[in-house]
């Protein structure tokens, strides 16, 4: 399996009602041992996750279930990250 960095970037229309939902999908990703970490950033304006996939097709796949990409309150970014 693949690393990829998963930018979560909240949209001026995010719906905090959201954001017990995200957790919950994140929650399933651990569960199915598909994160290493995952965090919102401090300034408050969204978060980032290390997502386990093989590929960046499925990575992205994987994210856009995410319910903040699906309501269209966060841009979702997928990068393959080569961490050592």
């Amino acid at each position: 399996m693949n690393r990829y960095l998963v930018l979560v970037l909240r949209k001026p229309v995010f719906d905090a009602a959201l954001i017990e939902p995200h957790r919950c999908f994140l929650a399933d990703l651990r569960a199915q041992d598909r994160i290493e970490l995952s965090g919102a950033f401090a300034d408050g304006l969204g978060g980032a996750y290390l997502l386990r996939a093989s590929t960046l097709d499925e990575a992205t796949a994987i994210a856009h279930g995410d319910p903040l990409h699906a309501a269209a309150a966060s841009t979702i970014v997928v990068r393959e990250w080569n961490a050592a």
